[in-house]
């Protein structure tokens, strides 16, 4: 199945902390004991769900080991690697408390700032999200970022800020709603977005990563524009239209100049070049739209077979 049904929430789960694992194993057992000591200033009554994104290092046994040192520890180990935001997905069907808390594991995403994020959704908001004031990645990375913001804004007609990532709080109404969208692409910073509800964002610190390196490079992160770009608005269908409309007009005012020129008996010997330009020019338009209809029906396709998005092996 597509994971477990959701959870009602259990009034003895205050706060639940949701975190993709891959890759950062070292990091672990630091980042439990800094969450424990974060949200007790909140509630003693939380949970930290980890999901094991099937990381190629120990992660799993690392897990289960903080399973069985605190019982608020859950592990979930998918069957393989599903991507970074089908393992956030699968840990939110498990959440049971009011409030939800999503993170990475590297720790360049602080626990200490839980307790900022939490008492500003106090002041009446449905959702926190970290913005990270000086981010600490590379400077390729920082710029693909900028430009997949950009370019993901524009496409989706929404406001989208490369300085927020996953992290932040969200009360459980708001994950409802995300896990009640059944699109096969997710990509969670534009689902809780599209969502609505009253949202704001405060400056949270940003350390670089102290272990392992991000596993997003260039060719992944050109996938996943693409696919949430073509998931969350159908503009590249309309650009067509658009791009179409233009050459059509453009043809057909050089059309009446070469009508013009024939009728006054002022066509030279017609150019080979140009006339091979333009066919090429036009039959690579043509495929190019015909490629961009294409891939949004092979989504749909994707999308009517209903194939679970993720499998779950353990549950501890």
């Amino acid at each position: 199945m597509a994971g477990c049904d959701n959870n009602t929430i259990n009034n003895n789960v205050k706060v639940s902390v949701v975190i993709p694992v891959y890759g950062c194993c070292g990091s672990l057992h630091l980042l439990y004991d800094r969450l424990e000591k974060s949200l007790t200033l909140i509630t003693n009554d939380f949970e930290i769900i980890m999901v094991n994104d099937a990381s190629p290092d120990h992660a799993w046994e690392i897990i289960k080991d903080l399973v069985q040192k605190d019982s608020r520890v859950k592990g979930i180990n998918l069957s393989r690697n599903f991507g970074q935001h089908y393992a956030i997905t699968a840990g939110l069907n498990h959440v049971r408390g009011e409030w939800i808390v999503v993170m990475d594991c590297d720790l360049q995403d602080q626990p200490e700032e839980i307790l900022r994020l939490y008492n500003k959704a106090q002041e009446g908001y449905d959702i926190v999200f970290g913005q990270r004031c000086d981010r600490q990645d590379t400077y390729i990375k920082k710029t693909s970022s900028k430009l997949f913001y950009k370019l993901l804004s524009y496409l989706t007609d929404t406001r989208q800020d490369a300085a927020i990532a996953n992290f932040g709080i969200y009360h459980k109404k708001s994950i409802d709603a995300v896990l009640m969208m059944n699109d096969q692409i997710k990509y969670f910073p534009v689902m809780i977005r599209w969502v609505g509800f009253k949202s704001c964002a405060i400056e949270i610190e940003h350390l670089a990563r102290e272990e392992g390196k991000s596993s997003y490079t260039l060719s992944t992160l050109l996938t996943l524009a693409i696919n949430v770009m073509l998931s969350f608005s159908d503009k590249p269908l309309k650009i067509a239209v658009k791009v179409g409309f233009i050459i059509s007009t453009l043809s057909f005012f050089v059309s009446l100049l070469v009508l013009s020129k024939a009728l006054l008996n002022d066509i030279a010997i017609p150019g080979w070049a140009s006339t091979i330009m333009s066919l090429w020019f036009l039959g690579g338009l043509i495929i190019m739209l015909l490629g961009i209809v294409g891939i949004y029906i092979g989504k749909t396709f994707d999308q009517t077979k209903n194939r679970p998005l993720y499998i779950v092996k353990d549950v501890i």
